[in-house]
């Protein structure tokens, strides 16, 4: 029996090889073709991909299917490398390589209004090829309708396809964080929701105690110097729970890598081991009013001072929006312009602006800073504000690395890291919405039996499934290559960009498995929908993130 199961591994993994050479051909294709559309003189020509914008960011979603594909088929690979796939496994894998094949060949959602075609390319021969090559045809037969319904029901069994980690301590994670959101976490997330409440303290402490906020801070600064793949593990289990618990531990570790990587020594000892034990809880402070993504407009003020003890400082006048912990943080990282003779990004710095801890009564009591709650839909528990600052003092010595000047390039040493961190969020978000799919599913009796035993809705569980899968491969192997000392802002963009979306889907089928039940506040489906919304957002909107994989992609030949 076990030879038979082998047997079929072998044959699943030799197509699955095949069918990406098919999909590799195409996109290869697809790239000379938009290449050849926003070149002038040899070069890429900026103008001209924001004018080919959609086939621009087409080509990212079609690189962002083949890294997807290509990391679905290297988790199938490391598990078969020490035993035969379980039933679970080998519906994911082909089911998987089916539909996105199926898509590649037909059409991406690149959102629920905008899907690229061959013909957007003018490469329908080429796509039609692709499809009609004979292991791509063969996936697709054996990957449809019913390796869904046969996931869905191996879901409602108790199966559980391995995340192939490889690593024992990763295991062992993963499992102590699990508890720990089943005992501490779900049980009070949707009500802290309702009340529009911070996430109580205690549960801050318990996971201070239990190493989140110095995961990958050198143990040589109080952290267990761990890797992103761990951080990924951690991420997403917390965020299974609650996103607002998943993104609590992910301030920190932004706040700890911009220290790590361009602070000062005497900035590391005195600001790394407070962030890693929780002493200090930080908040990213670079967002303006009518900015957003264009950080090169950025206002916000900081001219050299001193204070009434003669004491050299910094200044800081501007506003800033969208500062999630703002009042319950003790250290700001705050984006300024401190040359305003330099425009765009050059002029930017960084400054560790401490703060006094507010509350709902007094948000910011510091002198020099206002502010107020924004209202939110979701992505609660840590509360989003504006802020003002109007002579608000900083130490001179709180400049990032004690140079003008740097603040840009130092957010940018970080980006890879928010956002491999933003994909484990969005795949603890998507499993929490499948959990509470299935669990829904199979209660709800309708017609004499549980709706899960309809076809449409064990396709969607199926489905769900599958495809949380893939973005969950996709972010472990961009955190393993980051791990590993590679560059990998593009596949940390596209793990982004793909969780973010899966999230969203699965919340939608989920909400719709309910039925009318999921349109009620009292049930957790309706938060989990408002949570995953935010995804496409922060961390670089979905169509910002497109434009950045389409820009890595294009003209690596002439650089």
């Amino acid at each position: 029996m076990e030879g038979a199961v082998r047997d079929r591994d072998s044959s699943v993994l030799t197509e699955c090889t095949a069918a990406l050479r098919a999909v590799g051909r195409y996109v290869a294709l697809v790239l000379a073709r938009v290449e050849e559309r926003v070149s002038a003189n040899g070069k890429i020509d900026p103008a001209l991909v924001n004018r080919y914008q959609h086939q621009a960011h087409g080509l990212a979603w079609l690189a962002t299917y083949e890294a997807a594909l290509r990391a679905l088929l290297g988790w199938a690979e490391r598990l078969t490398a020490e035993r035969p796939l379980r039933e679970i496994e080998h519906l994911i894998l082909v089911s998987g390589f089916a539909e996105y094949i199926a898509q590649i060949g037909g059409g991406i959602p690149m959102s629920q209004v905008e899907t690229i075609r061959p013909a957007d390319f003018g490469l329908e021969d080429a796509a039609a090829a692709c499809l009609a090559d004979p292991a791509c045809r063969a996936l697709i037969a054996a990957g449809g309708n019913e390796a869904r319904l046969g996931i869905a029901r191996l879901l409602g069994e108790g199966a559980v396809a391995d995340r192939a980690l490889g690593d024992e301590l990763l295991e062992m994670m993963a499992d102590q964080f699990s508890r720990f959101v089943e005992d501490k976490v779900a049980p009070h997330a949707h009500q802290w929701h309702l009340d529009n409440a911070y996430i109580p303290m205690d549960v801050v402490r318990a996971m201070a105690g239990m190493g989140v906020f110095g995961l990958t801070v050198p143990e040589e600064f109080g952290g267990s110097g761990l890797g992103k793949l761990a951080m990924c593990l951690v991420s997403e289990e917390l965020s299974r729970g609650y996103i607002g618990v998943g993104s609590l531990g992910t301030r920190s570790e932004i706040a700890a890598e911009l220290i790590r990587l361009g602070g000062t020594e005497a900035q590391k000892e005195h600001y790394l081991p407070r962030l890693a034990s929780g002493e200090i809880l930080p908040t990213a402070v670079f967002t303006e009013p009518n900015v957003g993504s264009d950080l090169a407009s950025l206002r916000t003020r900081a001219v050299r001072a001193t204070n009434k003890a003669g004491e050299p400082v910094w200044r800081v006048t501007g506003n800033k929006t969208w500062i999630t912990h703002g009042a319950r943080s003790d250290l700001m990282t705050l984006l300024v312009r401190t040359d305003p003779s330099q425009t765009g990004y050059r002029g930017l710095s960084m400054l560790l602006a401490e703060k006094p801890r507010g509350d709902d009564a007094n948000p910011f009591p510091a002198p020099g800073m206002s502010g107020s709650e924004i209202a939110v839909l979701g992505y609660r528990g840590m509360k989003e504000y504006e802020i003002a600052f109007e002579d608000f003092e900083v130490p001179e010595n709180a400049l990032l690395g004690g140079v003008e000047g740097q603040g840009f390039k130092q957010l940018m040493e970080t980006f890879e890291s928010a956002r491999i961190q933003t994909a484990a969020r969005a795949v603890g978000v998507a499993q929490n919405a499948l959990e509470l799919g299935l669990a829904y599913a199979a209660d709800r009796i309708q017609f004499g039996e549980p709706i899960a035993a309809f076809p449409r809705i064990a396709g969607k569980l199926g489905w769900m499934a599958a495809e949380m899968m893939i973005a969950r491969q996709l972010s472990y192997v961009a955190a393993r290559e980051k791990d590993e000392g590679k560059r990998c802002d593009i596949d940390a963009g596209m793990a982004k960009l793909l969780a973010a979306r899966v999230a969203w889907t699965n919340a939608d089928n989920a909400l719709q498995i309910h039925g009318g039940n999921g349109f009620a506040l009292e049930y957790p489906i309706s938060r989990v929908l408002c949570d995953a919304r935010i995804l496409n957002i922060f961390e670089g909107a979905a169509e910002i993130q497109a434009q950045v994989i389409a820009r890595g992609l294009l003209g690596r030949g002439n650089r």
